[in-house]
């Protein structure tokens, strides 16, 4: 069966980057530009796992990792250029399941998403 991932992120070139990688390693990607989108797509499909930018326009990643775990208990990636105390400790308090710096190596994201479904 394929493994559904989204990919929430504002930035074009990374969203497809992640994209091209797991596509190579057999996911179904659906990619969201922004938060709103994000959450629309997470709520009325079903995916394995999310992988979430925090900085995105309009709600901010750990708005839509909130509003997810409201209804939805399934592996979510954040992805942050901010690696402060404070962020990692929100992201963990509202459920994230693995926490990945900018800049990132596309293969880490692939391994960490094989870690998180096996």
């Amino acid at each position: 069966m394929e493994k559904r991932v989204l990919v929430a992120e504002d930035e074009q070139r990374i969203s497809q980057l992640l994209k091209m990688y797991l596509e190579r390693e057999s996911f179904v990607v659906e990619v969201a530009d922004n938060g709103e989108a994000a959450l629309e797509k997470a709520m009325q499909e079903s995916f394995d796992v999310i992988i979430l930018d925090i900085l995105m326009p309009g709600m901010n990643g750990f708005s839509v990792l909130e509003e997810i775990r409201k209804t939805k208990d399934i592996p979510v990636i954040m992805l942050s250029a901010k690696g402060e105390a404070h962020d990692l400790k929100r992201g963990e308090e509202l459920g994230a399941s693995e926490y990945i710096l900018k800049p990132f190596s596309p293969k880490e994201v692939v391994s960490k998403i094989k870690e998180l479904l096996n």
